[in-house]
């Protein structure tokens, strides 16, 4: 059953970035709040709105947004991927889900998948473990763990490309020039930062005709990946975060995700058998959605579904 929505924007970094926020039906009071960002290079349309649906049927107001310089966000250069820039867009997105009527500010929970996986172990660290910023519990689905790790799973050759991209990319934009990019995903054996041969169908997949997504990115992200290691801190992780591992994942590889969950001090791990994105459609989305429906019931204090919410949330996309 599809809930309806608002299409809004909230600030951020002197731009605006684009969101959905989802509400459950027949609302009484404040309700936990479910804030879930997109992965790397994809946008707000990419199957995210599937699962928040899943999660406004059994209570929870869900807030969807782009980054900024990514699908109806605002911001040049278009598909510009900044770490830092995308963590101040996930504070944005949390200060404006605690600002929302009808939304309690104590029970925020993050969901991130692939690469905003990472984002959201990082930010749960940040907010720490008390007070009014703390995060209730996570969510990383198919997660970005550890940039060394996913640098093995691109062929040499398209590493060096990527990083020779990637500084003339950091070269153009220090002299204010029109950036240099590259694509995302590409067949085996063609030049894309994603050759597997999940990545190609994977992106088609996930991404529906009115998708604002494009297969490229600014290059200079490549000079930055292996220095992103999200999970390194797992342990620092103050709140309860269920880690979803694809175990045949060859873009964001399982081992470093699964060592995580081992360190995080309250870390939940479901393993499943299939690939980056099949996670994201079909059973994979049907598995994962009903194990991230009752990780939020269990950890945003909503209890046991009835047995129409139960229905509903089972209920296909």
């Amino acid at each position: 059953m599809a809930h309806p929505r608002i299409d809004t924007t909230f600030p951020s970094g002197g731009e605006q970035c684009a969101a959905y926020v989802y509400r459950p039906e027949d609302q009484q009071g404040d309700a936990p709040c479910v804030v879930m960002g997109h992965g790397f290079s994809a946008t707000r349309d990419d199957r995210m709105p599937e699962y928040a649906e899943r999660f406004a049927a059994a209570g929870m107001v869900v807030v969807v947004f782009d980054y900024r310089y990514f699908g109806a966000s605002t911001g040049e250069p278009r598909q510009l991927l900044d770490i830092g820039k995308q963590h101040e867009d996930w504070e944005a997105a949390i200060a404006f889900a605690r600002r929302l009527d009808g939304v309690d500010p104590a029970r925020i929970a993050l969901w991130g998948s692939s690469f905003s996986g990472g984002h959201a172990q990082a930010l749960a660290i940040r907010h720490g473990a008390t007070g009014p910023s703390a995060i209730a519990c996570v969510i990383a689905q198919a997660p970005y763990v550890d940039g060394l790790a996913a640098l093995k799973e691109i062929p040499p050759v398209n590493l060096a490309k990527a990083t020779a991209a990637g500084l003339a990319d950091q070269a153009a934009a220090l002299l204010g020039r029109s950036p240099k990019m590259m694509p995302v995903v590409g067949d085996p054996g063609s030049f894309a930062l994603l050759t597997a041969a999940e990545a190609k169908p994977g992106f088609e997949a996930i991404a529906p005709p009115h998708s604002r997504w494009r297969n490229e990115v600014c290059a200079r992200i490549a000079l930055r990946i292996a220095l992103y290691r999200p999970g390194a801190k797992a342990q620092d992780i103050p709140c309860p975060i269920l880690y979803c591992v694809c175990d045949d994942d060859h873009t964001t590889p399982p081992g470093p995700a699964i060592a995580a969950a081992e360190k995080a001090p309250y870390g939940e791990l479901i393993r499943y058998p299939m690939g980056h994105f099949e996670i994201y459609v079909g059973d994979g989305f049907e598995r994962s959605s009903a194990d991230q429906v009752a990780f939020l019931r269990r950890h945003l204090g909503l209890g046991e579904p009835t047995s129409g919410e139960a229905t509903e949330a089972a209920a296909p996309a």
